[in-house]
Protein backbone atom coordinates (compact mmCIF):
# COMPACT_ATOMS: atom_id res chain seq x y z
CA UNK A 1 0.00 0.00 0.00
CA UNK A 2 2.84 2.42 0.85
CA UNK A 3 4.57 1.60 -2.45
CA UNK A 4 1.39 2.38 -4.40
CA UNK A 5 0.92 5.71 -2.59
CA UNK A 6 4.57 6.59 -3.14
CA UNK A 7 4.27 5.75 -6.84
CA UNK A 8 1.35 8.11 -7.37
CA UNK A 9 2.97 10.88 -5.32
CA UNK A 10 6.27 10.70 -7.21
CA UNK A 11 4.49 10.35 -10.55
CA UNK A 12 2.35 13.45 -9.96
CA UNK A 13 5.35 15.51 -8.87
CA UNK A 14 7.32 14.24 -11.87
CA UNK A 15 4.61 15.25 -14.33
CA UNK A 16 4.15 18.64 -12.67
CA UNK A 17 7.88 19.40 -12.65
CA UNK A 18 8.26 18.24 -16.26
CA UNK A 19 5.46 20.59 -17.26
CA UNK A 20 7.13 23.47 -15.42
CA UNK A 21 10.39 22.76 -17.27
CA UNK A 22 8.65 23.65 -20.52
CA UNK A 23 6.35 26.41 -19.30
CA UNK A 24 8.63 28.31 -16.89
CA UNK A 25 9.72 31.69 -18.24
CA UNK A 26 12.96 31.85 -16.27
CA UNK A 27 15.58 29.42 -17.67
CA UNK A 28 17.13 28.98 -14.22
CA UNK A 29 13.75 27.88 -12.84
CA UNK A 30 13.41 25.44 -15.76
CA UNK A 31 16.72 23.77 -14.86
CA UNK A 32 15.73 23.57 -11.19
CA UNK A 33 12.43 21.91 -12.13
CA UNK A 34 14.41 19.53 -14.35
CA UNK A 35 16.52 18.51 -11.35
CA UNK A 36 13.33 17.93 -9.36
CA UNK A 37 12.00 15.76 -12.19
CA UNK A 38 15.20 13.69 -12.17
CA UNK A 39 14.93 13.07 -8.43
CA UNK A 40 11.33 11.88 -8.72
CA UNK A 41 12.20 9.66 -11.68
CA UNK A 42 14.99 8.14 -9.58
CA UNK A 43 12.46 7.48 -6.81
CA UNK A 44 10.23 5.67 -9.31
CA UNK A 45 13.21 3.55 -10.39
CA UNK A 46 13.81 2.64 -6.75
CA UNK A 47 10.19 1.54 -6.37
CA UNK A 48 10.58 -0.60 -9.50
CA UNK A 49 13.66 -2.30 -8.06
CA UNK A 50 16.17 -0.68 -10.44
CA UNK A 51 18.45 0.88 -7.84
CA UNK A 52 21.39 1.05 -10.25
CA UNK A 53 19.45 3.20 -12.73
CA UNK A 54 18.22 5.37 -9.86
CA UNK A 55 21.75 6.07 -8.64
CA UNK A 56 22.98 6.71 -12.19
CA UNK A 57 20.14 9.18 -12.73
CA UNK A 58 21.02 11.08 -9.57
CA UNK A 59 24.81 10.97 -9.86
CA UNK A 60 25.22 11.50 -13.61
CA UNK A 61 22.22 13.54 -14.68
CA UNK A 62 21.59 15.58 -11.53
CA UNK A 63 25.17 15.82 -10.31
CA UNK A 64 26.76 16.58 -13.68
CA UNK A 65 24.43 17.30 -16.59
CA UNK A 66 21.71 19.33 -14.86
CA UNK A 67 24.20 21.29 -12.75
CA UNK A 68 26.20 22.03 -15.90
CA UNK A 69 23.02 23.29 -17.58
CA UNK A 70 22.37 25.47 -14.55
CA UNK A 71 25.82 27.07 -14.63
CA UNK A 72 25.62 27.62 -18.41
CA UNK A 73 22.19 29.24 -18.14
CA UNK A 74 23.34 31.46 -15.27
CA UNK A 75 26.40 32.61 -17.24
CA UNK A 76 24.43 33.40 -20.39
CA UNK A 77 22.91 36.83 -20.82
CA UNK A 78 19.46 35.75 -21.96
CA UNK A 79 16.94 38.41 -22.91
CA UNK A 80 13.52 36.83 -22.37
CA UNK A 81 11.69 39.62 -24.16
CA UNK A 82 13.87 39.20 -27.23
CA UNK A 83 13.35 35.44 -27.22
CA UNK A 84 9.56 35.84 -27.19
CA UNK A 85 9.51 38.24 -30.14
CA UNK A 86 9.26 35.52 -32.80
CA UNK A 87 6.75 33.35 -30.91
CA UNK A 88 3.73 34.33 -32.98
CA UNK A 89 5.64 34.03 -36.24
CA UNK A 90 6.79 30.46 -35.55
CA UNK A 91 3.67 29.34 -33.67
CA UNK A 92 2.05 27.64 -36.73
CA UNK A 93 5.20 25.63 -37.43
CA UNK A 94 5.40 24.57 -33.78
CA UNK A 95 1.74 23.59 -33.81
CA UNK A 96 2.24 21.39 -36.89
CA UNK A 97 5.25 19.67 -35.32
CA UNK A 98 3.34 19.16 -32.06
CA UNK A 99 0.36 17.63 -33.87
CA UNK A 100 2.68 15.29 -35.78
CA UNK A 101 4.29 14.11 -32.55
CA UNK A 102 0.86 13.66 -30.96
CA UNK A 103 -0.29 11.55 -33.92
CA UNK A 104 2.84 9.38 -33.64
CA UNK A 105 2.23 8.84 -29.93
CA UNK A 106 -1.40 7.90 -30.64
CA UNK A 107 -0.30 5.34 -33.24
CA UNK A 108 2.19 3.85 -30.81
CA UNK A 109 -0.37 3.59 -28.00
CA UNK A 110 -3.08 2.08 -30.20
CA UNK A 111 -0.75 -0.50 -31.76
CA UNK A 112 1.07 -1.44 -28.55
CA UNK A 113 0.24 -4.64 -26.67
CA UNK A 114 1.77 -6.81 -23.98
CA UNK A 115 4.06 -9.63 -24.98
CA UNK A 116 2.86 -13.12 -23.97
CA UNK A 117 5.83 -13.58 -21.61
CA UNK A 118 5.79 -10.04 -20.17
CA UNK A 119 4.16 -11.12 -16.90
CA UNK A 120 6.76 -13.81 -16.25
CA UNK A 121 9.60 -11.38 -17.01
CA UNK A 122 8.12 -8.82 -14.62
CA UNK A 123 7.81 -11.35 -11.81
CA UNK A 124 11.37 -12.63 -12.35
CA UNK A 125 13.41 -9.71 -13.75
CA UNK A 126 16.81 -11.08 -12.68
CA UNK A 127 18.26 -14.58 -12.31
CA UNK A 128 17.96 -16.13 -8.83
CA UNK A 129 20.59 -15.20 -6.23
CA UNK A 130 21.83 -12.31 -8.43
CA UNK A 131 21.32 -8.67 -7.54
CA UNK A 132 19.91 -6.22 -10.06
CA UNK A 133 23.21 -4.34 -10.31
CA UNK A 134 25.17 -7.55 -10.94
CA UNK A 135 22.71 -8.66 -13.62
CA UNK A 136 22.89 -5.28 -15.32
CA UNK A 137 26.69 -5.34 -15.19
CA UNK A 138 26.68 -8.78 -16.77
CA UNK A 139 24.55 -7.50 -19.65
CA UNK A 140 26.59 -4.35 -20.24
CA UNK A 141 30.13 -5.62 -19.74
CA UNK A 142 29.78 -9.23 -20.90
CA UNK A 143 27.03 -9.80 -23.43
CA UNK A 144 26.84 -6.33 -24.98
CA UNK A 145 30.38 -5.11 -24.31
CA UNK A 146 31.02 -4.30 -27.98
CA UNK A 147 27.89 -2.15 -28.29
CA UNK A 148 28.65 -0.48 -24.97
CA UNK A 149 32.17 0.43 -26.07
CA UNK A 150 30.89 1.70 -29.41
CA UNK A 151 28.41 3.97 -27.63
CA UNK A 152 31.23 5.35 -25.47
CA UNK A 153 33.40 5.90 -28.56
CA UNK A 154 30.59 7.82 -30.29
CA UNK A 155 30.16 10.04 -27.25
CA UNK A 156 33.92 10.65 -27.12
CA UNK A 157 34.03 11.62 -30.79
CA UNK A 158 31.06 13.97 -30.37
CA UNK A 159 32.74 15.62 -27.36
CA UNK A 160 35.99 16.11 -29.29
CA UNK A 161 34.04 17.52 -32.25
CA UNK A 162 32.23 20.01 -30.02
CA UNK A 163 35.55 21.17 -28.53
CA UNK A 164 37.15 21.54 -31.97
CA UNK A 165 34.20 23.48 -33.39
CA UNK A 166 34.07 25.90 -30.47
CA UNK A 167 37.84 26.40 -30.16
CA UNK A 168 39.06 29.77 -31.36
CA UNK A 169 42.74 30.60 -31.84
CA UNK A 170 43.10 34.18 -30.69
CA UNK A 171 46.39 35.64 -31.81
CA UNK A 172 46.12 38.69 -29.55
CA UNK A 173 45.85 36.60 -26.40
CA UNK A 174 48.96 36.64 -24.24
CA UNK A 175 50.09 33.16 -23.37
CA UNK A 176 52.44 31.85 -20.77
CA UNK A 177 55.94 30.89 -21.90
CA UNK A 178 57.47 28.45 -19.45
CA UNK A 179 60.84 28.47 -21.22
CA UNK A 180 61.19 32.27 -21.03
CA UNK A 181 60.20 32.29 -17.38
CA UNK A 182 62.72 29.67 -16.35
CA UNK A 183 65.51 31.25 -18.46
CA UNK A 184 64.98 34.74 -17.07
CA UNK A 185 67.81 36.16 -14.95
CA UNK A 186 67.45 38.64 -12.09
CA UNK A 187 69.46 41.23 -14.04
CA UNK A 188 66.82 41.20 -16.82
CA UNK A 189 64.03 42.43 -14.57
CA UNK A 190 65.63 43.82 -11.40
CA UNK A 191 67.32 47.21 -11.11
CA UNK A 192 68.97 48.38 -7.91
CA UNK A 193 68.58 52.17 -7.45
CA UNK A 194 70.15 54.45 -4.84
CA UNK A 195 67.33 56.78 -3.81
CA UNK A 196 67.98 59.63 -1.47
CA UNK A 197 65.91 60.03 1.66
CA UNK A 198 62.76 62.03 0.91
CA UNK A 199 63.15 61.79 -2.87
CA UNK A 200 60.20 60.66 -4.96
CA UNK A 201 60.02 57.97 -7.58
CA UNK A 202 60.69 60.55 -10.31
CA UNK A 203 64.22 61.00 -8.97
CA UNK A 204 65.09 57.48 -10.12
CA UNK A 205 63.84 58.09 -13.67
CA UNK A 206 60.84 55.80 -13.35
CA UNK A 207 57.45 57.04 -14.50
CA UNK A 208 54.17 55.40 -13.55
CA UNK A 209 52.28 55.42 -15.84
CA UNK A 210 54.66 55.74 -18.77
CA UNK A 211 54.33 58.93 -20.88
CA UNK A 212 52.70 58.72 -24.31
CA UNK A 213 54.93 57.91 -27.24
CA UNK A 214 56.71 61.03 -28.61
CA UNK A 215 56.09 63.21 -25.58
CA UNK A 216 58.85 64.80 -23.51
CA UNK A 217 59.25 63.49 -19.98
CA UNK A 218 58.56 65.80 -17.10
CA UNK A 219 61.35 67.75 -15.41
CA UNK A 220 63.37 65.52 -13.20
CA UNK A 221 61.88 62.36 -14.63
CA UNK A 222 63.37 59.83 -16.95
CA UNK A 223 61.98 58.02 -19.93
CA UNK A 224 60.37 55.24 -17.96
CA UNK A 225 63.52 53.15 -17.59
CA UNK A 226 65.58 53.18 -14.44
CA UNK A 227 68.85 55.04 -14.57
CA UNK A 228 71.41 52.34 -14.04
CA UNK A 229 74.17 54.88 -13.36
CA UNK A 230 72.63 55.48 -9.95
CA UNK A 231 72.34 51.84 -9.18
CA UNK A 232 74.90 49.51 -7.78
Amino acid sequence: MIAVIGFYVFAVILLASATMVVTARNPVHSVLFLILAFFNAAALFLLAGAEFLAMILVIVYVGAVAVLFLFVVMMLDINSAEMREGFQRYAPVGAVVGLALLAELALVLTGWHFAPTALQIRLSPTPPNVHNTAALGDLLYTRYIFLFQMAGLILLVSMIGAIVLTLRDRRATRRQSIARQTARRPADTLVMADVAIGAGVAETGILRPLPPAGSEPAHGAGSGVADTTKGH
